[in-house]
């Protein structure tokens, strides 16, 4: 198998073999399926690993994350075949996941119905080298953290923009943070006062007003500096004991592996364990 590169390589992001001793897995049997764009290649082949490695024949209560690349997980699910799907629950994230669930004829639960929850697998917004992520782009992440709780074992899978080092790296709109309507005001002051350069209220795209979450809730999106990140459990305790904070897009050592797919062909898995793999595609 290859070294995974990058088109536009930076020293943020594993790029090479000199960077990492991978382990090579068994390649991944991918025939006959439909030829994709790269990105969205490198998206369906990290939802596809992550499926394959992580849910069995014995997971029966599956929650369904958000973003571009779980519909590919969805997809991989639903080849497992309806003997085994009829038999599991899957728990939504939010609007869009609840929809991929409906239309696949899936057996759709909730989390107050089933606060264990065998796998969680997940998009990110960016995901550092300890696995620690920021999520929230899609204004989901307190239902999307409470079914990463919930879950034995979380798993995200991304493509290969989304690999960093360092969080802050590629996603430089800040960390999302959902607040009570009521307080957002106070709570913009608070962030700038822990060091947040320019947080701003997240407002709506062909609507007028802020974005409103599933809960009711409004957002903030709060840049911060390099040295904040390199510690970003302390960044996400100091933020979520802002009174009128609801959470944090901040998820810290909550992963147990994080997928990035390739527009190369191959899939990069990193473990909490330090352990780093590489899967190709046939």
């Amino acid at each position: 198998m290859s070294a995974v590169t990058l088109s536009n390589p930076s020293s943020s992001y594993y790029t090479s073999s000199t960077d990492y001793k991978p382990v090579k897995l068994s390649p991944l049997n991918l025939t006959n399926l439909p030829k994709l764009a790269p990105t969205e290649e490198g998206k369906r082949l990290a939802a596809y690993a992550a499926v394959d490695a992580n849910i069995s024949d014995s997971s029966k209560v599956i929650g369904i994350g958000s973003g571009s690349t779980v519909p590919y997980v969805v997809e991989r699910i639903v080849q497992q075949g309806a003997a085994l799907n009829e038999e599991r629950v899957f728990i939504p994230t939010g609007f869009q996941s609840k929809e991929l669930i409906v239309k696949n004829n899936l057996v759709l639960g909730d989390v107050d119905q089933y606060p264990t929850i065998d796998v969680t697998i997940d998009g990110a917004d960016e995901v550092d080298n300890n696995l620690n992520a920021v999520k929230g782009g899609g204004a989901c992440h307190l239902r999307e953290k409470v079914l990463a709780e919930a879950a034995k074992i979380f798993v995200i899978v991304a493509d290969e923009r989304k690999n960093s080092k360092l969080l802050g790296t590629s996603w430089t709109q800040g960390v999302p943070i959902e607040v009570a309507p009521f307080a957002y005001a106070k709570v913009l002051k608070n962030v700038a006062k822990l060091g947040s350069t320019k947080p701003a209220l997240r407002m709506g795209i062909k609507k007028a007003g802020p974005v409103v979450t599933d809960n009711g809730n409004f957002l903030i999106d709060a840049p911060f500096g390099e040295s904040y990140y390199r510690d970003p459990k302390e960044l996400l305790m100091r933020i979520k004991m802002l009174t009128g904070v609801v959470e944090v897009g901040l998820f810290c050592g909550m992963a147990k592996a994080a997928y990035f797919g390739y527009s190369n062909g191959s899939v990069l898995i990193r473990s909490a364990d330090g352990t780093i793999s590489e899967q190709s595609s046939i």
